[in-house]
């Protein structure tokens, strides 16, 4: 083992521990790791990606629902379009990308650097959701009509299959304000839909990209693992500061990211 590949498996452990030290937000380091540290390809970073959160979201699952803190019937209802869109936007959308976006006299935006910048972009909103300070529940949410929650499956599920996180950042909101989920049950039934959506949209890439199986399954192993030790330590750590405080780093990741990619 090379030194870069220890720095990739130091990276999951902290992605793992992130995620079980503050619910959530962790995964979205999991692209720039594979990406800048280990050097992949950003088509195959987001697909590997969808792997390494589907499986480690799963353990989150079991561990929310356990305390009662996961819907399994509003995870599956709201699953059902984002995994259709997940998986046909890594089946067909992102394949279907042409090398070259567009061309400005001598400047070239491929595929490759479209899918960082947006990457970049969903990060300065993760980041902006983890910095502010959140108001108070309003538990007087009236129930959308389903083809609404539907339109939002879509998108978030494109989303997701194009960046190759979890928007856990955006399906919370979703799941409070559509099924009147309080805001700890919302994170917990989210769980649940970016299990389903990462692992069947990461099926869609086995059709188009050779998969490093030993690598991808001991890079997620490492990851789960940093879970369970990071949620034993969240009860002794406050989750609120950790949070911000790691918001703010994954906004100037953000700024890095788009900057690194659009002045190369």
């Amino acid at each position: 083992m090379d030194v870069t590949q220890l720095l990739g498996y130091i990276g999951a452990f902290i992605v793992g521990l992130v995620l079980g030290l503050i619910g959530g937000g962790g995964s979205i380091l999991t692209v720039p790791i594979l990406v800048y540290l280990l050097g992949y390809n950003p088509i195959v970073a987001t697909a590997y990606s969808l792997f390494v959160v589907g499986s480690s979201s799963l353990v989150g699952t079991v561990q929310k629902y356990r305390k009662g803190l996961a819907d399994l019937k509003i995870g599956l209802a709201f699953s059902f379009p984002s995994f259709l869109a997940v998986y046909l936007s890594r089946r067909f959308l992102v394949p279907g990308l042409p090398d070259v976006l567009f061309k400005i006299n001598d400047y070239e935006l491929t595929k490759e650097i479209g899918i960082m910048v947006f990457f970049g972009f969903v990060m300065l909103l993760a980041g902006f959701s983890m910095i502010k300070n959140k108001k108070k529940e309003v538990i007087t949410y009236k129930k959308q009509p389903y083809y609404y929650t539907f339109i939002q499956g879509i998108v978030i599920g494109t989303i997701t299959g194009i960046i190759g996180a979890g928007g856990g950042f955006l399906y919370v909101p979703a799941l409070v304000l559509w099924a009147n989920l309080p805001m700890k049950k919302a994170v917990g039934t989210s769980l649940i839909i970016i299990t389903i959506n990462s692992l069947i949209g990461f099926t869609g890439d086995l059709h188009t990209i050779d998969i490093d199986w030993m690598f991808l399954i001991s890079f997620s192993l490492i990851t789960i693992m940093g879970i369970l030790i990071g949620g034993r330590l969240s009860k002794r750590i406050s989750n609120k500061s950790l949070k911000k405080g790691f918001g703010y780093f994954v906004f100037a990741m953000a700024i890095y990211i788009i900057y690194k990619e659009l002045t190369l």
